[in-house]
């Protein structure tokens, strides 16, 4: 199974994205930038699983080094020196950044205009060795943490690496139950991102914890 660092995985998604990766049996580091905090965390979610525990915490830098992967699952605030901080431990890896850049205000979400394009395009333009794909930003941390079904929903990967995406893609089945969907090149993250505050302001009219589910596709062909 692969190994998978999450930094800002003491966070509500990469806590939540932890938990179903562990259960699928995948090895998961927390990161954050405070090593006590995530090995709180560990201890924490360590304690929603039966043995053998898949789950340890430390701080960022460490935490990129020793996973296969590495899962981005911050805020947006403060994203870009975090990731040319990490840059170093994370060198030629499979990035994931399920990072959405949305702001709010009395009107409630909107997303933020990026000029690199997206949070996605950010990664890879700070981290030139890494492969940087974009996935997971449509899943609700609540229902991830939850034990909630996941059956119906769908999650979207792209990137410009096409073995990186296919390998994301096939991770995602150990979230959602079925792999993940190409939505194409890298730049599509662009789309992608602030779709999230369509959702919440969904969630927050329906009192509900929605997601995305795509119709039309033969799941046995990928077409």
């Amino acid at each position: 199974m692969t190994s998978i660092a999450i930094i800002g995985g003491t966070g509500p998604q990469g806590r939540g994205l932890a938990y179903r990766l562990t259960l699928a049996g995948h090895q998961v580091i927390l990161g954050s930038r405070s090593a006590d905090r995530a090995e709180a965390a560990a201890a924490e979610l360590a304690k929603r699983l039966t043995e053998p525990i898949r789950v340890s915490g430390s701080d960022n830098a460490t935490a990129a080094q020793k996973g296969d992967m590495v899962l981005v699952a911050v805020p947006f605030d403060g994203y870009r020196e975090l990731l040319v901080g990490l840059e170093p431990a994370i060198g030629d890896k499979i990035v994931i950044t399920c990072v959405n850049p949305i702001e709010f205000d009395k009107r409630g979400p909107i997303g933020i205009q990026v000029p690199e394009g997206s949070a996605a395009e950010i990664a890879a333009e700070l981290l030139p060795r890494a492969r940087v794909t974009s996935a997971f930003h449509h899943l609700s941390a609540v229902n991830l943490w939850a034990n909630a079904d996941f059956s119906g929903e769908d999650v979207l990967v792209c990137g410009d690496d096409k073995d990186a995406k296919a390998q994301v893609q096939e991770l995602a089945t150990a979230v959602v139950g079925k792999p993940g969907i190409d939505a194409g090149p890298l730049r599509i993250a662009r789309h992608l991102e602030p779709f999230t505050a369509v959702l919440i302001n969904i969630n927050k009219r329906y009192k509900v914890h929605s997601g995305v589910s795509i119709r039309g596709l033969d799941r046995g062909t990928g077409h």
